[in-house]
């Protein structure tokens, strides 16, 4: 089965940069697209950024583009997403999950990891 494992948030304050990990596991991911999203407390999960395993094409929420990057490490299994220029409302809970397809609705992604908090201190 599918196994996806954040790690990388904690407490940063504003103008900082963090890089999360999410380790891939339990499949071939070659046919996967991997996605960041991210949840404040009372909304839905928002999506980041996309990103094809086998390509690499990716794909970002307007919200982030520029700010935020998405990679993988396929020797690794490890999906990355690199935020910079971090602000107080970038504090969120933060997933990882996987698809197959190209999408950003979070009801198309079967695969979830148990997130990882990010507070961003101003």
């Amino acid at each position: 089965q599918v196994q996806l494992v954040e790690s990388g948030g904690g407490l940063v304050q504003a103008g900082a940069s963090l890089r999360l990990s999410c380790e891939c596991s339990g499949r071939t991911f070659s046919t996967y697209t991997m996605g960041w999203f991210r949840r404040t407390p009372g909304k839905e999960r928002d999506f980041l950024a996309g990103i094809t395993w086998s390509g690499g094409y990716s794909y970002y929420a307007d919200s982030v583009k520029g700010r935020f990057t998405i990679s993988r490490d396929t020797a690794k299994n490890t999906v990355y997403l690199q935020m910079s220029s971090l602000k107080p409302e970038d504090t969120a809970v933060y997933y990882c999950a996987a698809t197959r397809g190209i999408y950003r609705d979070q009801t198309m992604y079967p695969y979830w990891g148990q997130g990882t908090q990010v507070t961003v201190s101003s």
